[in-house]
């Protein structure tokens, strides 16, 4: 006999009698039948459902030899996940399993209600949010095919979990990945066409003049986007990888205000690309930036692509990216063995297996306290004292750990084994000793170099790499002192860990992206510069057309 499944953490909560009267005066009514399909897996548009009667399954594969239901919903509760929100395609097939009664809102109205009905947005996006974790873990989703050795499949592999997509590996002897996708087949697509397909990828750029643009999506480029959109510039932000940046790896942030239990990176950096949208901000991934000039009274940054996005202000959140241990043969087993951030994909990777993370720092921390969960051993190898450079919550965190073993001042040398990592070689960088761990995958945090290689000399920057700003400039280039955030070019900031000076923490990142805006509206009332009008409140951006590439 067909059950409902039990609310699990939040994910599957009901409907109140107030909430279901304001949806049904927005819905309409409509009858399903047994094997009834109310949308498809792949599916780029769906609406909001409610189930009023009957049961509907939530299934993964559908139609497929690998079918699987992972989720039954009745009366009072409603379907969907994070991707309704976002404009993302459907990672599932919602079917009716019994004769019932559903009520369905069009996908538009209920973004709208979520954004200004503050219980109802909650209730919404809390039970979504877990929803994609639960997905995640399940392994729904696109598949992807191919060697772990292959640089391709490890590419791909990282941008999906990078950006938190459903999807589940499927190891084989083929250098070139192939992705299996509702009824798509993509022979070694980049990830660029891979999110075009899913629904990440959006770049309907209908006027590529801006008020501002925003270059990194990580915590100071999310809250320019937040800030700047919500504040009537028309907003843009370009991101390579995936929203979040650096700190959307992390597995979790104990230490962000206002969440005493903590929560993911990959939470954080949901919830703030939703805020965003909701209030007009267009934020496309993956989008690198290429260059930086000015042009005739404007700012013009170039994509990879040959895209030009010209806007009265840029707010430069580019971050920074992990350094690679400078040991012989490293090459040799990036593609398989060797990671620079610690998500459930790679934790999936090495379950029952010894590991090794290279860091003293947050995240190397982090690292090792989520992975410590799957891996059969997590040795931690830290240049100097353990505590320099981590917070102390951390530091009690890992010694309360039993399979978490912490070696101090502690290099490593040397890298053994043929493709697969079989153990590393490690020495006392005080007396010189070596001495041999046995591993199978190796995390590396060891400090950070600036992302501002794309911007060819357009600004200032130190002897590291860091953008200059503020007092450290001198002057600007038209010879006003620029403001504290401003660059050498007048109406260009600088946001979070790309920023000489930077303290590299998220709460940091995310009220210099603040900061930065409130400067951009000086700078734009100083100019006189006519930017854009904002765009209108909607519930999100059009999606732009699948390709199998």
């Amino acid at each position: 006999m067909l059950e409902e499944t039990p609310d699990l953490r939040g994910a599957y909560p009901r409907l109140g009698p107030a909430q279901l009267t304001q949806l049904e005066a927005r819905g309409e009514r409509r009858h399903v039948a047994e094997g009834d399909v109310l949308f498809r897996e792949g599916d780029d548009h769906y609406d909001f459902y409610v189930v009023l009667e009957g049961l509907i399954a939530i299934v993964a594969g559908y139609g497929h030899d690998d079918e699987r239901t992972f989720a039954i919903h009745g009366p009072g509760r409603f379907l969907g996940e994070l991707g309704l929100l976002n404009g993302q395609a459907a990672f599932f097939t919602a079917v009716a399993v019994q004769d019932g009664e559903v009520l369905v809102v069009p996908v538009n109205v209920i973004r709208a209600l979520v954004a200004r009905d503050e219980a109802l947005g909650e209730l919404v996006l809390r039970a979504y949010l877990l929803r994609r974790d639960m997905l995640i873990g399940f392994g729904a989703g696109f598949r992807i095919i191919g060697s772990g050795r292959s640089a391709e499949v490890r590419r791909l592999r990282e941008f999906a979990a990078r950006n938190r997509l459903p999807h589940r590996w499927i190891p084989h002897e083929r250098p070139d990945p192939i992705v299996l996708w509702a009824d798509q087949v993509l022979e070694n697509p980049s990830p660029a066409e891979l999110a075009e397909v899913i629904g990440v990828h959006k770049r309907e750029f209908a006027d590529r003049d801006c008020g501002l643009l925003v270059v990194g999506a990580g915590p100071a480029g999310l809250a320019a986007s937040v800030y700047g959109a919500s504040e009537g510039l028309e907003t843009i932000c370009l991101e390579a990888v995936a929203a979040g940046g650096q700190a959307g790896t992390s597995s979790r942030i104990e230490n962000y205000l206002g969440f005493p239990s903590g929560l993911s990176g990959g939470e954080l950096a949901e919830r703030a690309r939703i805020q965003a949208e909701k209030f007009g901000a267009k934020i496309t991934v993956p989008a690198e930036g290429t260059g930086l000039e000015h042009r005739d009274g404007r700012y013009v940054v170039m994509l990879e692509d040959g895209t030009e996005l010209s806007a009265s202000a840029i707010v430069i959140a580019t971050g920074v990216h992990y350094r690679k241990l400078a040991v012989p043969d490293l090459e040799l087993f990036e593609p398989s063995c060797v990671y620079y951030a610690a998500t459930r994909t790679e934790a999936q990777l090495c379950v029952s297996d010894p590991v090794a993370i290279v860091g003293g720092g947050n995240s190397a921390g982090q690292a090792a306290v989520f992975l410590a969960r799957s891996a059969a051993k997590v040795h931690l190898l830290v240049r100097d004292e353990l505590g320099r450079d981590m917070s102390k919550y951390l530091v009690d965190q890992l010694a309360a750990i039993p399979n978490v073993e912490i070696h101090e001042h502690t290099e490593v040398r040397e890298l053994e084994g043929h493709e697969q990592l079989d153990a590393i070689v490690v020495e006392d960088n005080r007396t010189g000793e070596r001495r041999r761990l046995e591993v199978r995958y190796l995390f590396v945090f060891i400090g950070a170099e600036p992302h501002t290689g794309w911007l060819g000399g357009a600004v200032t920057l130190d002897d590291d790499g860091y953008v200059l700003t503020g007092r450290d400039v001198g002057a600007t280039r038209d010879g006003h002192d620029p403001m504290m955030l401003e660059t050498s070019l007048p109406g260009v900031f600088a946001a979070g860990d790309v920023r000489h000076g930077a303290i590299k923490r998220v709460a940091s990142g995310v009220g210099e992206g603040a900061m930065a805006v409130r400067m951009v509206h000086e700078h734009i009332a100083a100019t006189g510069d006519d930017s854009p009008p904002a765009l209108p409140l909607v519930g999100g951006p059009s999606r732009a057309k699948a390709s199998s590439g």
